[in-house]
């Protein structure tokens, strides 16, 4: 039977967090297609939850997190009412989705890294865990609304989640503080993506393309 393991109270706040986090952009992407609050809310709980879900299942944490401690329903559930009753107020950040998106991803990114190396991953894997716990949500959001995903377009999105992974790495084969690490890492993570998207920024394609 797998087992699970105690996780720090960062890693669980850093979790809580990126939940609220992608589910209000999940939530705003929902009010932006004039979904009602049904649409709204599945779309909040799907940026929410997906990612963390995957990276729990592929950890064999089971069950995942999200359905082991109340406290990431609600935090999405949470999300969605806001962004539901109080998307104007979020408007006013110049491209929400983008910058929660953004932030998101960061906060993803760590919290799945620092997971995968808690349950003894070797760097490489633990990194593809980030990757993939930091886009997972975001993926399923897009779909559902019938856009691309972010991670397949030109802005660096990846890339971010990596940056990130790398930090949380080094910080962790150096013996550096957790809270330093972790911060440095989503801010890495946050930068890289918005500076992509203001600077244009894309990643290499195919020659001839």
């Amino acid at each position: 039977m797998p087992q699970t393991l105690d996780v720090p109270m960062l890693l669980l706040w850093m979790d809580l967090i990126g939940v609220f986090v992608f589910g209000l952009s999940g939530g705003t992407l929902a009010v932006r297609h004039r979904l009602d609050v049904f649409g709204v809310m599945v779309l909040s709980l799907a940026a929410a939850l997906a990612g963390g879900v995957v990276r729990d299942v592929m950890l064999g944490s089971v069950p995942p997190a999200t359905f082991r401690d109340d406290r990431y329903l609600w935090a999405a559930v949470t999300a969605g009412m806001v962004a539901f009753f109080f998307h104007p107020l979020v408007n006013r950040l110049g491209k929400p989705v983008m910058v929660l998106d953004a932030l998101g991803l960061g906060l993803f990114a760590v919290a799945g890294c620092q997971k995968a190396l808690l349950y003894g991953l070797s760097p490489l894997p633990a990194a593809v865990i980030a990757v993939i716990t930091g886009v997972g949500g975001g993926v399923l959001r897009d779909l559902l609304v019938s856009e691309v995903p972010r991670v397949l377009r030109e802005e660096i999105y990846a890339s971010a989640a990596l940056l990130a992974a790398a930090v949380v790495i080094v910080g962790d084969r150096t013996g550096l503080p957790e809270l330093p690490v972790a911060a440095a890492a989503v801010a890495a993570a946050f930068l890289l993506r918005v500076i992509s998207v203001l600077c244009n920024w894309s990643a290499p394609r195919a020659p001839g393309s």
